[in-house]
């Protein structure tokens, strides 16, 4: 597909597909050709029947491909949200699809691990680089005290210092080490030694220069393959990635890993719901087989073998955390232009800006959950 020459809004016919797409945008604060930042300029005359017969896919890639176009998308996807256009944004026949798909099959198994590392950490050093801060952290910042993003970034990696109670010596499993940034920062400020597990090739180069001379092994490997004993274990934006069907496995293998009065601590995004559903335009382009998590699945397959400790959200944060990736992403495009096509721009452009309007609407949530093998007693978490 390519885009039409882009002179302005067309008027479009009064075709069936508009008006119901009309209907539904209606009380919502998004209008068709408005003046609005959250308003929807169109300038492709398939844009309603596409949308209205393929969701969100449709959206998402008729943006890529220039088929529209947004001041605030961030903020046309968060008022969608609140006016309850999640239930409709995708199709009965992708429901039952993925339904099918994750009945059957094993989406995340340790054969098809690594299909999200190749398709996105992989996708280049280079640009994530210049979409992150110092530190490489590719989850949400913890923006309490915070004033920019890398202040957030230090926060979000000293809370979980934290609260795990780290000390000098201790052995560290960091499950889904991204480029490193927890790794680095436990071992240079908190004296323990790290061993990093990551899918993604790229991730683990980068990751072993950045912790050069610190105490800190990277490994290319999938979490059901690791064995010994840690006196802590963490996970921060790793568990999106597990599957509803193996969240009983992933428990079980950090109980058989953490040591008797170990802590753990998860670091996820969650759902309000606990469909087993995935975003079609998310899961084709940007984390394939991905699936949150809501509450109940993470309580039900962790309690039968750790202990929860504390559960806390600041999803808030991870709208500020996406904005300023997305900032970050603008500002520096100019430098890798050469590397990517326009329509790679417009879908990063597009993912930061609809999970950034995600998170502002409440729909979706950031959880830290501290868990320990039911050590002795009190644990009281920091803040």
């Amino acid at each position: 597909m390519t885009s039409d020459p882009r002179i302005g809004p067309l008027a479009l016919p009064d075709t069936r597909a508009r008006r119901v797409i009309e209907k539904l945008l209606d009380g919502s604060g998004v209008t068709l050709n408005g003046d609005a930042p959250q308003d929807i300029r169109v300038f492709h005359p398939d844009f309603f029947s596409r949308v209205l017969h393929q969701g969100t896919l449709g959206l998402g890639e008729a943006y890529m491909d220039g088929w529209w176009e947004c001041d605030r998308i961030d903020e046309m996807a968060c008022r969608l949200l609140r006016h309850g256009l999640g239930e409709h944004a995708r199709t009965p026949s992708e429901r039952l699809m993925y339904r099918l798909q994750s009945g059957f099959f094993n989406l995340q198994s340790k054969a098809r691990a690594y299909i999200v590392g190749e398709a996105h950490y992989d996708m280049g050093n280079d640009l994530f680089e210049r979409m992150l801060d110092a530190t490489m952290c590719y989850s949400c910042g913890y923006w309490k005290q915070a004033e920019t993003l890398h202040q957030a970034q230090l926060a979000k990696l000293e809370l979980a210092c934290r609260k795990l109670e780290l000390a000098p010596g201790m052995r560290v499993l960091d499950i889904g080490c991204g480029w490193g940034s927890f790794a680095e920062h436990a071992a240079r400020h908190h004296g323990v030694e790290v061993t990093g597990i990551t899918i993604s090739r790229e991730q683990a180069e980068l990751a072993r220069q950045r912790c050069a001379n610190l105490p800190v092994e990277i490994q290319l490997q999938d979490y059901r393959d690791l064995d010994g004993t840690y006196d802590r274990v963490v996970s921060i934006g790793m568990f999106e990635h597990v599957g509803h069907r193996n969240y009983a496995t992933y428990f079980r293998t950090i109980e058989q890993l953490l040591a008797a009065d170990g802590l753990f601590l998860l670091h996820t995004i969650g759902s309000n719901n606990s469909d087993i559903s995935a975003d079609p335009w998310i899961n084709r382009y940007i984390f394939p087989n991905g699936v949150l998590p809501s509450a109940m699945h993470i309580a039900r397959a962790s309690e039968s073998y750790l202990l929860m400790e504390d559960w806390q959200n600041f999803g808030a944060d991870y709208d500020l955390t996406l904005m300023a990736w997305l900032a970050n992403l603008d500002a520096y495009w100019h430098e890798i232009a050469h590397h990517y096509n326009e329509r790679t721009r417009r879908m990063f452009r597009y993912y930061l800006s609809v999970c950034a309007g995600a998170f502002r609407s409440r729909d979706l949530q950031l959880w830290q959950v501290v868990y320990s093998r039911g050590r002795p007693g009190r644990y009281d978490a920091p803040r």
